[in-house]
């Protein structure tokens, strides 16, 4: 891939603010006594902002250190909504024996900068940072008001951070109709019908539901030397099994049917949804198709086991936890088909529970994002796709913001990007931030 050459303040500064961003330990472990590290980079954040003259509020939701800054940039056309640019600055945790750097080191090497939320999400927000800042400096009038968010706690769910904020502070959202984020906008090399290649653009429309689902069964207690018909971990561990193997529906949602239309027409792979072995097909298309695949039908992954104190005690509770991802649309037919498949001696309970979001993949904002990544990726090929994970835009849209996933990057196409969220020696390439800074700036300036 040809070097890109930084050439605005912006796209000079990237590269350095996204480093120190990482350098900033934010791991949310779930638990507010071990999460640490979101007010410190709250602070810089805020610090950055106010130094090229941003009036800032910086605010801890609901518990101590779980900082969230907010800055405003006035708009040329007063009538037209707001769009919100928001970002998470919580990262998941790392262990630092696993990686070829630490990861909280922000190294930049081998044309990448390398860390715990390189991808996910500190280089969108690294960009989101350089670009208000050079508008501010520069006295560049986007459009219409820009609304940065730089937030808690995404990765346990945003409870302290987008829900907690969109129920105890909406006037922060005032007059915001549209809203961009992470998991949209990067690229993914795919083979055409020619012999060579096209570069897909992802532009997230749609995120399957959360649903973190305890498991908990209750038997007869007692010695573990006797015979027990009734014990709980063996009736728990047969539920669980039969629900982690289980194969819920093939079940094709707008967003989705969009997407295989658009990699058909490229590769000329027959992926039309009825087509016989479809997840199979889709494996032809590398690394992403584990992710591509997840979107076609409802999961439910054990994640979770707990019970027993001694060896020799049988319990009289056991309890899992399954991870349950549910497309738009789907949730009464989820819930009743695991009802059936665990049984009626199971009790389920919600340990989080944000639904499933869609948007149509059409008016001036996405008008305005294809614009801006064929305005310098000309062999850019732009098209909806959902997110099998889910991200800070399930909160806003309880306000009636209309939510997109859309921080581009330009990726090498031998580049396992999925592989990198959450993953070991999470980095994202140096020229990637430089062409994605560069796309967002002229985005933001046609929205």
């Amino acid at each position: 891939m040809e070097a890109v050459q930084p050439q605005s303040r912006a796209e000079h500064e990237v590269v350095d603010i996204v480093s120190r961003l990482i350098q900033f330990d934010t791991s949310n472990t779930g638990e507010l006594a071990t999460t640490k590290g979101e007010a410190e980079c709250a602070r810089w954040v805020q610090a950055q902002l106010e130094e090229v003259g941003y009036e800032t509020e910086y605010l801890e939701s609901g518990a101590p250190g779980r900082g969230n800054v907010f800055a405003r940039l006035k708009g040329a056309e007063s009538g037209r909504g707001a769009l919100l640019i928001h970002g998470h600055l919580d990262v998941v945790p790392a262990e630092p024996s696993d990686w070829s750097v630490h990861p909280f080191s922000g190294a930049v090497r081998d044309g990448y900068v390398w860390g715990r939320g390189a991808v996910d999400m500190k280089d969108m927000v690294g960009m989101t940072l350089a670009v208000a800042r050079q508008f501010k400096a520069e006295g560049i009038v986007p459009p219409r008001d820009l609304v940065f968010a730089f937030l808690a706690d995404e990765e346990a769910g945003g409870a302290y951070g987008s829900h907690w904020l969109v129920e105890h502070r909406p006037d922060l959202f005032e007059g915001v109709t549209e809203a961009v984020g992470e998991v949209g906008g990067f690229s993914m090399t795919v083979p055409d019908k020619e012999g060579g290649t096209q570069r897909l653009y992802l532009i997230s429309t749609a995120e399957k539901g959360l649903y973190w689902m305890r498991l908990t069964a209750k038997g007869q207690a007692g010695h573990g030397s006797f015979l027990n018909g009734d014990n709980a971990v063996t009736i728990l561990s047969e539920a669980v099994a039969k629900l982690g193997r289980h194969v819920f529906p093939l079940v094709i949602t707008d967003t989705v049917a969009q997407f295989l239309r658009t990699v058909s027409e490229v590769t000329g792979l027959d992926l039309d949804p009825d087509a016989p072995d479809l997840e199979g097909r889709i494996a032809k298309l590398g690394d992403f198709s584990r992710s591509l695949n997840a979107t076609l039908r409802d999961t439910a992954n054990p994640t979770m086991l707990k019970a027993g104190y001694k060896a020799n005690v049988i319990p009289q509770t056991a309890e899992a936890v399954v991870d349950c991802r549910i497309l738009p649309g789907r949730r009464a037919a989820f819930e009743k088909e695991v009802d059936e498949i665990i049984g009626p001696d199971v009790e389920r309970s919600a340990v989080a529970d944000l639904g499933a979001y869609e948007t149509a993949y059409d008016g001036a904002l996405v008008e305005a994002m294809n614009a801006a990544l064929l305005a310098h990726d000309p062999e850019a090929r732009p098209t909806p796709y959902m997110l099998s994970g889910g991200t800070d835009a399930k909160a806003f849209d309880a306000l009636g913001i209309r939510c997109f996933g859309y921080a581009p990057l330009k990726l090498p196409a031998d580049l396992n990007f999925a592989a990198l969220f959450h993953g070991v020696d999470e980095r994202v390439p140096v020229d990637s931030l430089v062409f994605g800074t560069r796309v967002f700036t002229d985005f933001l300036l046609r929205s």
